[in-house]
């Protein structure tokens, strides 16, 4: 039972930091999102966001700062193994079925729903 009040604790706290970054810090929604991206890069480039995703589960996983995360912890993972070459080809193996998914998710909820542009 505790890992959900963990999850969502952590969830709600980088949420809260994205609604303080937007309200307070008068970013905009694309830098709100770009930092909290960098943010998880930072904190994997650290060490401290695993640790993060073991306590809080989807609490951690779910939000955009998973992202930084998983590219930074792509690289690193791939760079070890492959040497240079690793960064990149790290970077797109461990994110490509995230983007993918989004991709098709999102065209067939195009599909079934009548998007107004």
């Amino acid at each position: 039972m505790m890992i959900f009040v963990n999850a969502f604790v952590v969830g709600g706290i980088i949420c809260l930091i994205g609604q303080l970054l937007l309200d307070v810090g008068k970013l905009t929604p694309a830098h709100t999102l770009s930092t909290l991206v960098v943010a998880g890069a930072v904190l994997d480039g650290l060490d401290l966001y695993e640790p993060l995703i073991d306590f809080a589960g989807a609490g951690a996983s779910v939000p955009i700062t998973s992202f930084g995360n998983a590219l930074v912890h792509g690289a690193v993972t791939e760079a070890q193994q492959s040497g240079l070459i690793g960064i990149l080809t790290g970077i797109f193996q461990v994110t490509s079925a995230g983007v993918s998914a989004a991709i098709i998710f999102s065209f067939l909820a195009a599909l079934i729903f009548r998007p107004k542009g």
